[in-house]
């Protein structure tokens, strides 16, 4: 299977258990691997047979800055909901969704949460 790697969309939401994350907001990060039958689209050079990068970036924005979730889980399983929903031709979707900055105490770089969805 082919795959569309969209990676580093950086979003501002309010998801997070405390009420702090949910007054405040924080950054989120969101890297998506679209797994699909490219051939066609490549063979025609014809953007209808593939995946615009455009719309998966609109789609996510839409999910992420949308309702609030307290879980990035329920954010990463509502996201790859969309791709498999709005996109046809997605087979396989994995959603990694990235809180650099989460309310804990301590030296990290960012804790995220990864999902894969299929058709």
């Amino acid at each position: 299977m082919d795959k569309i790697f969209i990676t580093g969309m950086m979003f501002y939401a309010y998801h997070g258990v405390f009420p702090e994350e949910n007054r405040l907001g924080q950054r989120f990060t969101v890297d998506i691997v679209l797994e699909a039958d490219l051939k066609e689209a490549a063979a025609d050079d014809d953007i209808d047979k593939s995946i615009d990068y455009g719309a998966v970036y609109e789609a996510t924005k839409r999910v992420v800055e949308g309702k609030t979730y307290q879980l990035v889980e329920s954010v990463a399983e509502r996201v790859a909901d969309e791709m498999l929903t709005a996109f046809n031709s997605v087979e396989r979707a994995t959603i990694k969704v990235i809180k650099p900055d989460p309310p804990i105490h301590g030296h990290y770089d960012h804790v995220a949460i990864e999902i894969v969805r299929s058709r």
